[in-house]
């Protein structure tokens, strides 16, 4: 597999709408749940949730990056300041930041989510998205880039794990800023 990390942009739309396939990636969120607030996510089904992803897509600037095979996508992963991602905000989350003013900054960034084929997964593919992301933060202006991964899952194939493994964000040079809810840190890197 010969991998290249690209950001999602209109013209990736077809390469993004494969892999996220019919079902629309978990259980028809396509890369919404942390877009929209829990009443919005119930009334808007999966072909809902599709137009306000390409909606967003089409309007830019990139909401993520998209880890291409050739032309077919493989893996996907969610970044970008923590406005872009207003339910990653909320008080109640592990992921909440620290300090209130930093929602609305614009330097600082969130990995919210993940999503790899699984004939992808188990190869180092979040590893290549998490250092993409990086690098795309760093272009971008952002100061911060912060996670709130999971410690631990029970398989490979958890559907936790959407929002990454504290691992490979220790590897890629994150630090932990506190810990929320058992196993769940909110991390940051510095750029």
């Amino acid at each position: 597999m010969s991998i290249a990390i690209a950001p999602l942009t209109p013209d990736l739309w077809p390469a993004f709408e494969d892999l996220f396939g019919k079902q629309g990636a978990c259980y028809g969120c396509w890369c919404t749940y942390f877009r929209l607030p829990p009443a919005a996510r119930k009334v808007n089904d999966s072909q809902q949730k599709k137009a306000i992803i390409r909606q967003r897509i089409e309007a830019g600037p990139p909401p993520g990056l998209l880890a291409l095979d050739g032309e077919c996508a493989v893996g996907w992963m969610q970044i970008g300041p923590r406005a872009d991602v207003p339910e990653w905000n909320n008080a109640g989350r592990g992921s909440a930041p620290l300090e209130p003013g930093d929602a609305a900054d614009p330097a600082v960034w969130a990995i919210s989510c993940f999503f790899l084929r699984a004939s992808a997964r188990g190869k180092g593919l979040t590893h290549a998205l998490v250092a993409g992301g990086l690098a795309f933060a760093s272009e971008s202006g952002a100061r911060f880039v912060e996670a709130c991964p999971m410690d631990q899952a029970k398989n490979a194939r958890s559907i936790g794990l959407f929002v990454g493994s504290t691992g490979v964000f220790e590897k890629a040079g994150f630090t932990r800023l506190a810990e929320r809810k058992p196993g769940r840190p909110l991390m940051r890197c510095a750029l």
